[in-house]
């Protein structure tokens, strides 16, 4: 079996969607199973969507991901450059020798006489397009003499370079996701080639490259499905049939309910990023948030984005880069669109966040914790995340609801306070502070023997006073278990607590 070379081909026309990630993933992870190679082109035939810096950005975000390339511009290889505005030296000849073949044409149509064309095909309920009838009323090397073609193209008039597809012909290519596709010509139009900047269009370009750097599959979205039976001709009529790639077409991620294809809006409407890192246009200003700003873990951003429309013989769902790499296939990849689920990808953060080192997590929150609360010792910190990561969905809301362990609580549990402090509990939680502060730093085990003896000399239920005990400590009605957190704090900030919630919280509330 040949080597296989796979490409991820982005337009450096603004930040990369997770649409576009997931395509990239899916041929990293194709390239890497078959031990082939991975290619990053950029595509920036057209020049006036170039956004600056979309470029950097989309090497960036898939860097931080863990998709790297075999070849590209920033990386190198033996079929560069990987820039298609740097190749633009070899592509007219190809727009040539399809004319020579009598597969292409010129056109010198205006932008007004081709909107006048439509216009009138739309008015005679027809499609309208620019196609094997429509083309022998228009300007073009196929109804004007060829002295004139060549009067025009000496003066230099502005053209462009169609394909010349035939009237009536089926174009069949197999699809390695979808099956046989068929396609009529009478359904496809003459696509522009080559443009009157001197700049081929996505078709031409994308051809001639995949060709030259030896592709051997084409894995993109299916947004691409409608251009591939033109793209199947080209082969053809360039007599590279022998060497056309296979095609894979990916199916769209959707909206949340499955209406349409994820987009901006819906991040923005219904809270949750579409981008791998954070955007910031360089003409508005605006800023787009990213999963990495977001708090999001790489580990989770991938496994996600593997789910969506890719599926395991198990129904199994947390695999590392290195798992996916070994079970990836294309046949497991789905026909339909697959709805993206903002709780699901929250829980994929979850799992990885649980599995992740402790002292990781505090070193890098260390900085904001300091920052924020003062000093703290490393190892306090540590242990703070590792208790704490099972109780939250990100890292960063440690620093919120894990705040206790750093200074006295600011508020209490309104709802916990109105249900569980009640007239007995000041007398009995100042009892158990004086317990407390009688002690040296307890052990979980030793705090969890104090309190049962505590309450049995005091002839109370553990569980009347438990709640009570964890609201005065920690101001919050939930969180890590109760005797785990006490001993991590040490007795004196416990009993620094007991005391200013006894000053905050008063005497209770009667019955």
């Amino acid at each position: 079996m040949e080597q296989v070379r796979v490409r991820f081909a982005p337009s450096p026309t603004g930040p990369l969607h997770i649409g576009g990630v997931r395509t990239a993933l899916f041929n990293y992870l194709f390239a890497k199973h078959h031990k082939g190679v991975n290619i990053l082109r950029i595509e920036d035939t057209d020049q006036t969507r170039f956004v600056p810096g979309a470029e950097e950005y989309i090497v960036d975000s898939l860097r931080w991901l863990g998709i790297d390339f075999d070849e590209a511009g920033h990386v190198g290889g033996d079929y560069g450059p990987y820039k298609q505005s740097e190749r633009k030296a070899n592509y007219k000849q190809y727009a040539e020798q399809l004319i020579a073949s009598g597969h292409a044409y010129y056109a010198f149509d205006t932008s007004e006489e081709l909107t006048a064309m439509r216009e009138k095909l739309q008015a005679s309920k027809m499609k309208a397009q620019y196609d094997s009838v429509s083309r022998m009323s228009m300007k073009n090397s196929l109804t004007l003499s060829e002295d004139e073609t060549f009067q025009r193209l000496a003066d230099g008039e502005d053209h462009v370079i169609r394909i010349k597809l035939p009237r009536k012909e089926e174009v069949r290519f197999h699809d390695e996701i979808r099956g046989w596709v068929v396609v009529h010509t009478a359904q496809m139009d003459d696509k522009v080639l080559f443009k009157s900047d001197g700049m081929p269009t996505y078709h031409l370009a994308n051809i001639v490259d995949d060709y030259a750097m030896k592709i051997t599959h084409v894995i993109r979205g299916e947004e691409w499905l409608p251009s591939a039976p033109l793209h199947v001709m080209l082969y053809k009529y360039l007599g590279w049939e022998d060497a056309m790639p296979k095609f894979a077409h990916l199916p769209l991620i959707l909206k949340p309910d499955g209406n349409g294809k994820l987009s901006k809006r819906d991040g923005d409407r219904l809270g949750f990023p579409v981008f791998p890192t954070e955007w910031k246009d360089p003409k508005t200003g605006e800023v787009s948030s990213g999963y990495r700003e977001n708090g999001y873990e790489k580990e989770a951003v991938v496994n996600m984005l593997a789910l969506l429309g890719w599926h395991t013989s198990d129904n199994r769902e947390i695999f590392s880069m290195e798992e996916l790499v070994s079970e990836f296939s294309l046949e497991r990849v789905s026909k339909s669109g697959a709805k993206f689920d903002k709780e699901k990808a929250v829980w994929f953060n979850q799992q990885y966040l649980r599995e992740k080192d402790n002292a990781l997590i505090a070193s890098e929150l260390g900085s904001e914790i300091n920052a924020k609360y003062g000093v703290q010792d490393d190892s306090y910190v540590s242990a703070v995340c590792g208790m704490m990561k099972e109780k939250v969905s990100f890292a960063r809301d440690i620093l919120e609801k894990g705040s206790f362990f750093f200074e006295l609580p600011k508020e209490y549990d309104e709802k916990a306070t109105r249900k569980k402090w009640k007239e007995n509990i000041p007398s009995l939680i100042i009892k158990f502070g004086n317990v407390v502060g009688a002690g040296m730093n307890w052990s979980s085990e030793e705090f969890d023997k104090q309190f049962h003896s505590f309450a049995e000399s005091n002839k109370i239920s553990p569980g009347s006073i438990m709640q009570p005990l964890r609201l005065a400590v920690s101001g919050q009605a939930g969180g890590p278990p109760i005797f785990d957190m006490l001993a991590l704090m040490g007795n004196a900030r416990v009993n620094e607590r007991i005391a200013h919630a006894l000053k905050v919280l008063g005497q209770g509330i009667s019955q």
